[in-house]
C-alpha cells in the first residue's frame, strides 16, 4: 500500500465516526444562513486537525502528553466545554425560522467552540498520535510527505463536506423541526463523550 491510499484510508478510519467535532461542524452548516457565515467553525476545526497531525507526525504531541498535569488539566477543561456546549444546543429553539436564527454563532463563538472540540479532548489526541504517529513511522522523505499531506487533505474535505450536508439539510427541513431532534441527539453524544473523558480521570 503506498503512502497516498494508506493516508486515505487511515484518515478516512479517524474521522468518519460520529463524533462532538463532527456534529458541531455539521449542526453549523445547518445553523448559519449561508456557508460562508459557518467557515469560522470549518476551518478552524480544519486547522486544529492539522496542527493535530504535524504535531504526531513530528512526534512533539507524543512527549507533550508524557506530563499527567498536562492531561488532567486537558481533561478538566475539555469536560467544561463540552458540558456548557450541550446545554446550549439542547436547549436551542429551532421550531421555527426564527428559532434557527436563534441558534446562529458569531465568528468569535464558532471559533472558540471549534478549538474547544479539537484541542480539549486528549483521547482525540492520543488516538490521532497513537495512530497517525505510529503509522507514519514506515515512511521517510517524500513518502512520509505525501502521506502527511493526504492525511491533512482527507480532514480538510471532510469538515467542508459535513458543512455543505449540513447547509443541505436546511434546505430540506424547512420547518425546522428535524434540526430540532439533530440538536438534542447533538447534545447527548456531546454529554456521554464528557462523561466518558470524567470516567478516564478514575
Amino acid at each position: 500500500m503506498g503512502p497516498f491510499l494508506h493516508g486515505l484510508l487511515l484518515a478516512l478510519g479517524l474521522i468518519l465516526p460520529l463524533g462532538v467535532q463532527n456534529v458541531f461542524i455539521f449542526n453549523q452548516g445547518a445553523i448559519q444562513p449561508t456557508i460562508k457565515k459557518a467557515l469560522p467553525a470549518t476551518i478552524t476545526a480544519a486547522i486544529c486537525d492539522t496542527v493535530l497531525i504535524l504535531l504526531a507526525i513530528l512526534g512533539v504531541s507524543l512527549i507533550v502528553m508524557q506530563y499527567d498535569w498536562l492531561r488532567l488539566t486537558l481533561i478538566i477543561i475539555g469536560v467544561i466545554f463540552l458540558l456548557y456546549m450541550g446545554f446550549q444546543i439542547w436547549f436551542a429553539k429551532s421550531n421555527s425560522q426564527s428559532g434557527v436564527q436563534s441558534m446562529q454563532m458569531s465568528t468569535k463563538k464558532q471559533i472558540v467552540f471549534a478549538l474547544s472540540v479539537s484541542l480539549l479532548n486528549p483521547h482525540a489526541i492520543l488516538d490521532t498520535i497513537g495512530v497517525i504517529g505510529s503509522s507514519s513511522l514506515v515512511y521517510s522523505g517524500k513518502d512520509k510527505m505525501i502521506f502527511t499531506m493526504t492525511c491533512i487533505f482527507v480532514s480538510w474535505c471532510w469538515f467542508h463536506g459535513l458543512c455543505l450536508a449540513g447547509r443541505l439539510l436546511k434546505k430540506v427541513d424547512t420547518s425546522g423541526k428535524f434540526l430540532g431532534i439533530l440538536n438534542k441527539i447533538s447534545a447527548i453524544i456531546i454529554w456521554i463523550t464528557a462523561l466518558y473523558m470524567v470516567k478516564s480521570l478514575f
